[in-house]
């Protein structure tokens, strides 16, 4: 299956958290828009890898997703090396996407920024000939994706661009919410973890409208780039 958007998250819930309105604008649109997450993100204050991986279904329903996997790097503990870097290509060349999101370029979680990191690395490897990939038997053959943006998570990073998500925020937090065994449930007796209060879903929000702001708009994700953009004409611009 040939994706649009693959986008690309160290955790399952980072794509939720980062750019799911984005995702839903995206399928919307008609788009076909998939997810591979690294990790259970089973070194979590909270859940269990089962859990999670129910959860990441339960939002990939939500935002309509046309395919979600997870590769099963180790939590904290996976590499920026060249055996994680073949495993995201095998990906890449799987979905052949136009459009890679991927990790924030740094942020408070360690996994953030390196999984920005090995997935931008994949992304031009997946472009080389003479790197050899097989999946499920099959060949595969070199994809490079047209642009690689990042999200933008935890800590504040000014955007080079910003998406309007106005329509498509009771989904983002929808998405979000699946994830019962991460963010706010007063019925929920583990331990409380930096995400699991009211107090940072009220964050979400609040980033969510400072990016809208800046760009006229209620509700807004950021990205950067890894390169220029270019545009065809100034009337493109919001």
């Amino acid at each position: 299956m040939k994706l649009d958007i693959l986008v690309l998250a160290a955790h399952p819930d980072d794509a939720e958290l980062a750019c799911s309105g984005t995702i839903a604008s995206a399928i919307a649109r008609g788009k076909k828009v998939g997810i591979v997450d690294f990790t259970q993100g089973e070194l979590g204050t909270r859940g269990t890898p089962e859990i999670r991986l129910r959860e990441a279904n339960d939002a990939a329903k939500i935002l309509s997703l046309s395919a979600r996997e997870n590769l099963g790097f180790k939590d904290i503990l996976f590499t920026d090396d060249t055996a994680h870097q073949l495993e995201i290509v095998k990906m890449i060349r799987k979905y052949q996407p136009e459009i890679i999101l991927a990790n924030a370029i740094s942020d408070r979680h360690p996994d953030h920024a390196k999984g920005g990191e090995v997935a931008s690395k994949a992304c031009f490897v997946s472009g080389l000939r003479k790197v050899e990939t097989s999946l499920n038997g099959q060949q595969q053959t070199p994809w490079r994706p047209k642009f690689v943006y990042h999200y933008i998570q935890n800590n504040y990073i000014q955007p080079d661009f910003v998406v309007d998500i106005s329509d498509y925020w009771s989904t983002k937090m929808a998405s979000i919410k699946a994830y019962k065994s991460q963010f706010f449930d007063p019925e929920n007796k583990e331990p409380e973890s930096f995400i699991s209060s009211k107090n940072f879903l009220d964050f979400v929000e609040a980033r969510a409208r400072e990016f809208g702001h800046s760009i006229n708009v209620t509700f807004g994700e950021g990205f950067t780039k890894e390169r220029m953009i270019g545009i065809d004409d100034l009337f493109d611009l919001k």
